[in-house]
């Protein structure tokens, strides 16, 4: 009996870990794709995107590693979800690895050569590097809560055009704009000057149709439930919770107190995900051709051993990372501008003062 519910708990620690992992992987990888997203738009001269581009060249590559601890987790905790799960959403997977790669790689590269046709073509591949994955996580989780067609077997049925529905879009839409948002508040903390300047007037612009397609994801998902217990409840808390955080960034943003603007939008996207994950549980894939056919996390975890080991080693490992990730930020913490970099300093030794 012990066991039987020590089984039970681990189950919902390690779904609860890999809901963290996410919160931790978007709220980190969102600010670099909002980046991405708006460089040209921020940084009208080569020096000045330069300097754009610098504010997430010490860290997007470590911001990945939460995508690969997230998936490794989902793999190693819940088995059956992943492989249905990625046999789905194959292509939008590698649409997104794709994405990735290209923006890793311009990022390197773009500085290689002093051609302007060579830089343009590095940069198209960083803003479509932020807008292809910001969009398609949207969509992906937008159809795990929503549905797809999944079959008895837990095997998915349906094609391609099945992941494009209307809530599905709708999510994508919704996930760009907050990732949008969060990247021009992040480049209002760290840019000075006239950097900053446009990036907070575009944040600005940006927050309400954030916040809009963010509410509207949250109310449609309410309503498809067809639900008011206390899952529901708790989940329009933290949908409700979402939005405020994104009007108090807003409200710091227009006061200048940058930081704190900053951790609001963080803190909002963290809502989101939690509360994508307590509306879900205890289902980790939605079929949309049967209830029955729902993947849940006692349909589809690893063995009480595993999941026991596995929480053991995160236990240990976790502050490690945590806090060299922080150690990171703290080391490339100063403000940056459109002079700031000159032939190919270091970012985090650019002149400029410490984020407030």
């Amino acid at each position: 009996m012990v066991i039987a519910d020590t089984f039970v708990s681990l189950r919902g620690f390690w779904f609860v870990v890999i809901g963290v992992l996410w919160a931790g992987y978007l709220v980190l990888e969102g600010f670099d794709f909002g980046v991405g997203m708006l460089m040209r738009l921020v940084g009208h001269s080569d020096a000045e995107r330069k300097a754009v581009i610098g504010t997430i060249e010490p860290v997007w590559d470590g911001n990945e590693v939460w995508l690969i601890v997230a998936g490794g987790a989902t793999f190693a905790a819940f088995p059956n979800w992943y492989a249905t799960l990625f046999s789905g959403y194959y292509i939008v997977f590698f649409l997104i690895l794709i994405a990735l790669i290209f923006r890793g790689v311009a990022i390197e590269y773009r500085a290689k050569r002093p051609e302007q046709r060579w830089r343009s073509a590095w940069e198209a591949a960083i803003v479509l590097g932020g807008v292809v994955p910001a969009f398609l996580w949207g969509l992906t989780f937008a159809n795990i809560i929503h549905g797809v067609p999944i079959d008895a077997h837990g095997e998915f049925a349906g094609g391609l055009t099945d992941l494009f529905g209307g809530y599905a879009i709708l999510g994508g839409l919704a996930s760009l704009t907050l990732f949008a948002f969060h990247g021009a508040v992040f480049l209002t903390l760290r840019t000075e000057g006239e950097l900053r300047r446009r990036a907070k007037a575009l944040a600005i612009r940006l927050v309400v149709p954030a916040a809009a397609l963010v509410l509207a994801i949250f109310v449609w998902s309410a309503a498809d439930s067809g639900e008011i217990d206390g899952k529901w409840l708790a989940a329009a808390a933290l949908a409700s919770i979402a939005a405020v955080l994104l009007t108090l960034s807003l409200w710091l943003l227009v006061r200048n107190r940058d930081g704190a603007a900053f951790a609001a939008t963080a803190l909002a996207i963290c809502s989101s995900v939690a509360f994508f994950f307590v509306a879900l549980y205890p289902r980790v894939l939605v079929s949309s051709s049967k209830p029955a056919y729902n993947l849940t996390v006692f349909s589809s975890s690893s063995s009480h051993h595993t999941l026991a080991l596995m929480a053991i080693v995160a236990l240990v490992f976790t502050p490690i990372v945590l806090v060299y990730q922080g150690w990171t930020y703290w080391v490339f913490r100063a403000r940056l501008r459109g002079d700031s970099l000159p032939g190919g300093g270091l970012p985090g030794k650019a002149a400029g003062r410490p984020p407030s």
